[in-house]
């Protein structure tokens, strides 16, 4: 009977507790406080396995391609409207670009070793190409006394971005005997279409350096598309696990050229399969037993 009286006594007390952590707190989307977002704790990053220069026995740099409008990749597209705890990639990196918590790299150069870090001004002016710009109206200026043309711009639009284009490096570490792969550099692509929406063409934004993006990306959610809410993951995890999408469109080579300078169509597939069959059978070839 006493044990029945303490059980019983227990669920009162943590009932009790429950709800006055309800009545005290502020209003939650959820029945739990979430610890990836800044608001918790620091959510540790796996750190990448040291490796020698002396350990390398081959390596090769490849340039992909994410396209987001493949099912596999629409976590990263997704929501366009940031909500409670989620927000669409290219909302995380301009979010954390504009804090300056990230550096971006290129604008008028496509800066894929980061070179050219990006101004202030730079910045403010990402997706906007030479003669883009737009004149309002003539306005006139009391403190000159003088007339003058007032000049917006034509900012990208977020949801434009459907593409991303992924620098990485694949290499054999005999230390380990292993095959492994790091990504580099990420970087927002946009279609550019003229007057008639006839496409025209493609335009990178800018790069981000991934290491350096890790910290932000670790702490940024993604809709687990098993449904299960208690197990999101993070855009870290993603790429890190791989789990998405791509093409290849370009392995390193000595003219510095993409596949679709020397392929095209169907040719351009068959290459990039082609590349990618290279790397499979290198691993088993340099693995040591």
């Amino acid at each position: 009977m006493k044990n029945l009286i303490l059980v019983v006594s227990l669920i009162c007390i943590t009932n009790f507790s429950f709800a006055q952590d309800i009545l005290d707190g502020t209003p939650r989307d959820g029945t739990y406080d979430k610890d990836i977002r800044d608001g918790g704790k620091e959510r540790m990053i796996q750190d990448y396995q040291y490796v020698r220069e002396a350990d390398v026995m081959w390596s090769t740099k490849i340039e992909r391609v994410i396209d987001l409008r493949e099912k596999m990749n629409q976590v990263f597209y997704y929501p366009l409207r940031p909500i409670n705890d989620r927000q669409n990639l290219i909302d995380v990196l301009m979010q954390a670009i504009n804090e300056g918590t990230i550096t971006a790299y290129g604008n008028a150069t496509n800066d894929d070793e980061f070179q050219s870090p990006m101004s202030r001004s730079e910045v403010d002016l990402i997706g906007i190409m030479e003669g883009e710009k737009m004149t309002i109206e003539e306005k006139f200026d009391p403190d000159n006394q003088e007339y003058y043309l007032d000049t917006t711009y034509n900012i990208f639009q977020r949801h434009d971005v459907k593409k991303y284009r992924i620098k990485e490096e694949w290499f054999f570490d005999k230390q380990r005997s292993v095959m492994e792969v790091r990504i580099i550099g990420i970087c927002p692509v946009i279609d550019r279409k003229n007057e008639d929406g006839v496409y025209t063409g493609e335009t990178s934004l800018f790069w981000v350096y991934f290491p350096e993006a890790r910290k932000i990306l670790s702490k940024s959610e993604v809709f687990n598309h098993r449904k299960n809410d208690a197990a999101r993951l993070t855009y870290d995890d993603i790429f890190h696990k791989r789990f998405f999408s791509s093409r290849i469109v370009k392995e390193s080579n000595k003219y510095d050229r993409k596949i679709s300078e020397y392929k095209e169509g169907i040719d351009a597939l068959l290459e990039a399969e082609k590349i990618k069959e290279e790397i499979f059978n290198l691993e088993h070839d340099l693995w040591e037993y």
